[in-house]
């Protein structure tokens, strides 16, 4: 789809249309929301983003995404006829993408879980230890 414009190309004054974010055009594409970027750049589709400036030694600022709502429009009808080639496992309707997202879900949900009883357990032990404490002699 050659006759997109370049995504640092201004746009027009007149514009009404606010751009989409990744939540909007989840809803719109079979994409996983982790990889609507680099599906946007298959079907050239303008995209925005902003965020992700270092840190230093505490990582990145997250990134957020906004998509241009025209080229959504128009690459939506490819992406569900499979006319963009995107991998099973970054799509929501293949089994490969309700799997990895099936297993990506189930591993934050454990690794919270496992997380929230280290934290508890710690502060039943600092409890403990303290009520210990105040009733020794």
């Amino acid at each position: 789809m050659a006759n997109t414009p370049d995504p640092e190309t201004p746009e027009a004054v007149h514009e009404e249309e606010s751009w989409l974010s990744s939540e909007e055009v989840a809803k719109l594409w079979p994409v996983r929301k982790d990889w609507l970027p680099g599906a946007a750049r298959r079907a050239d589709v303008r995209v925005r983003s902003f965020g992700g400036a270092s840190r230093g030694t505490w990582g990145v600022e997250p990134t957020f995404y906004h998509f241009h709502p025209g080229d959504v429009r128009r690459a939506a009808p490819a992406i569900f006829e499979g006319h963009v080639d995107i991998p099973s496992n970054w799509r929501t309707d293949t089994p490969d993408g309700r799997r990895a997202e099936f297993w990506g879900t189930l591993s934050a949900r454990v690794a919270g879980t496992l997380l929230l009883g280290v934290l508890v357990c710690g502060l039943l032990l600092i409890l403990g230890t303290v009520i210990f404490l105040l009733t020794v002699e």
